[in-house]
């Protein structure tokens, strides 16, 4: 017994997926696979049995999707939702497959089973032939570094074994695959349902040469994926259970490490030495890629969850800006300019993506232009990070070079991307060191400075607000400034339109202008719209906590609309004006602004006086 363990444990291990659109039939392929490989029990095989009769799709026939549906929700609707693992071994070979969702709505549970996948198989209904979601998941797959494809025309019993129809398939796929990159096509007709060319050679099909689907999962050479890559060991845990002890906890995701080793702390760049190697079975002289282990070093270094040891010759790189392909996997598109979390193994910081370069399109594999990504779309984009993060190019290192997007208000998983190379322009751009700081200019001026944010439909009154207010200031010797949304569109955002995009950028670049104002030591006045939450917390964000004051003109869209001083209320319903903030286009009021005006039936001046009064018991005016 202890023997074939053993021998179990020498074998080589594939990881795989199976991927394609609704109902081509992967549940059941995978669950024949596993019957044909006796990986199904006795009692499983009577529960089969009885499933099958009493709610199977398969006729008179076992429903072998049973085997791996297992959600109740999977079975009433005949789809796959979740992602299913599954372990089993043959004599010649250990196999983990990730049975995932082909519906377009679950694109994120496929390319998670595609993240850590080395083969994909790609179903198709011989009776449909190519569709949109094939295609799209064959570039999810090859953009996850997947080499190996097997593109499984399944379904031939429902056309009669014809050759022709799988010939067509086979020849459509290899002229799309081409464009792919370097992906190796093995294509093979089949039935999940009968078994046909499964595990053993289809009498129904002797036109076919090929090998069986089992066959090729045994036999398929991925060693050369396999890339020999210099020691990485990001730190999950700083472990100390006491005071004479401190070790690094985490699991190394690429190369080994030996006792006595040289190491670098990323991103630091300190260098030390490692003292000892601690694992669940006790200690070892060396750790390889995939071990969980816990290390100390020979001295004390400032490390952190977070950090990265890496070998010392050959460490990953570091930057805050980065070229990566996002997946998109919200229903909300993704608007350049607007910031998320990045979270890139233990490390989180903030990003926005600040330029989207192209977005491809999954039917041809071309690149076309675009201002936002959506719904399960995939781009090509360029990000910045407000602080430096450890990384590897994805097709280096998957764990180093993937990460998530993250909303920072719903704290829902938005996108997933693939580090591509980092931006040199990262490199040649330093903070320049002054001697006159913001203290002392405000010093001056004899002032505490900071940023009031008016925000407010169009027709509220925040401009004329802010500017009461400016004077009023102005006269008690204050230093101001007023930034007017529509006055600013002539110059610094003239080239901006009214799309939620723009709208983005065009707040992104008033908050730099007024952080740049408060570090003149100044009090700034933001009159603008910026119907977005997101946008508005980043720009507080940007500055010190007391030196942001959200000024929330609540004025009733009625009253807003009855005043309409420009006409373009008039012009929005009237469908001449689109985007258009409380017609077209959604206003997201504040949920906890510092001053909250209750306008529309007060005048302009007691509302200034209002703010007045606020600055003055915050010690600003």
């Amino acid at each position: 017994m202890a023997d074939q363990k053993t021998a179990i444990e020498e074998k080589g291990l594939l990881r795989f997926l199976t991927c394609g659109s609704v109902d081509d039939g992967k549940s059941t392929l995978i669950g024949h696979l596993l019957f044909d490989c006796d990986e199904v029990s006795e009692d499983g095989l009577a529960r089969l049995h009885a499933q099958s009769k009493s709610g199977g799709r398969a006729g008179d026939a076992l429903d072998y999707s049973l085997l791996v549906d297992g959600l109740m929700a999977e079975r009433e609707q005949g789809i796959t939702i979740d992602v299913a693992y599954r372990y089993f071994s043959t004599p010649k070979r250990k196999f983990i497959v990730a049975d995932t969702p082909g519906h377009e709505q679950y694109t994120r549970n496929m390319a998670t089973g595609a993240s850590n996948s080395d083969l994909a198989i790609l179903l198709v209904d011989a009776r449909k032939g190519l569709q949109i979601q094939t295609k799209r998941h064959s570039k999810i797959v090859s953009l996850m570094g997947i080499r190996h494809l097997v593109l499984a025309v399944n379904k031939m019993d429902l056309v009669d074994y014809d050759q022709t129809v799988f010939d067509t398939i086979a020849s459509d796929y290899t002229d799309f695959a081409q464009k792919l990159g370097d992906c190796a096509v093995q294509a093979i007709p089949l039935s999940a349902l009968n078994g046909d060319n499964i595990s053993a050679r289809s009498a129904a099909m002797d036109w076919y040469s090929g090998p069986t689907l089992r066959d090729h999962l045994e036999m398929v050479d991925i060693t050369q994926d396999q890339k020999q890559s210099a020691f990485r060991l990001p730190v999950q845990l700083v472990n100390r259970p006491d005071a004479s002890f401190r070790g690094y906890s985490g699991t190394v995701c690429a190369g080994s490490v030996s006792v006595g080793d040289a190491v670098r702390v990323g991103p630091t760049g300190e260098l030390s030495r490692i003292a000892s190697i601690l694992t669940p079975d006790g200690e070892a002289k060396i750790a390889y890629n995939g071990d969980a282990v816990t290390v100390t070093l020979t001295d004390e270094r400032d490390i952190s969850r977070g950090n990265v040891l890496a070998a010392a010759d050959d460490p990953p790189p570091v930057s805050d800006q980065f070229a990566a392909h996002i997946i998109w996997m919200h229903p909300k598109p993704l608007l350049p300019g607007r910031q998320l979390q990045l979270r890139l193994g233990a490390q989180s910081v903030n990003a926005a993506v600040t330029e989207l370069k192209y977005v491809i399109n999954y039917e041809d594999n071309s690149h076309n232009a675009g201002k936002v990504l959506g719904f399960n779309e995939t781009g090509y984009c360029n990000l910045a990070l407000d602080q430096p993060v450890v990384f590897d190019t994805f097709e280096n290192n998957r764990d180093m070079g993937s990460f998530i997007l993250v909303d920072k208000l719903s704290n829902e998983t938005v996108g997933a991307g693939m580090i591509v190379f980092g931006l040199r322009r990262a490199d040649n751009v330093h903070w320049q060191a002054m001697d006159v700081s913001k203290q002392a200019r405000a010093a001056l001026k004899g002032q505490k400075p900071c940023i009031l944010w008016f925000t407010g439909l169009s027709g509220s009154g925040k401009s004329t607000v802010a500017n009461i207010l400016e004077k009023r200031l102005l006269a008690r010797g204050c230093h101001t400034y007023l930034l007017d949304g529509d006055n600013v569109r002539h110059g610094l955002n003239r080239d901006l339109g009214f799309t939620d995009a723009d709208r983005v950028e065009n707040i992104r670049r008033i908050a730099e202008v007024s952080k740049l104002m408060v570090d003149a030591g100044l009090l700034v006045m933001v009159s603008f719209i910026s119907p977005f939450r997101s946008e508005r917390r980043q720009a507080r964000q940007m500055v010190e906590d007391s030196e942001f004051v959200e000024v929330f003109v609540d004025t009733p869209l009625e009253i807003c609309e009855a005043r309409d001083v420009k006409g373009l209320y008039k012009k929005a319903r009237a469908g001449e004006i689109k985007n258009f903030t409380g017609i077209d286009s959604p206003y997201e009021p504040p949920e906890h602004a510092e001053i909250h005006l209750h306008a529309g039936e007060r005048t302009p001046e007691d509302l200034a006086e209002d703010i007045f009064r606020a600055l003055e018991e915050k010690g600003i005016a």
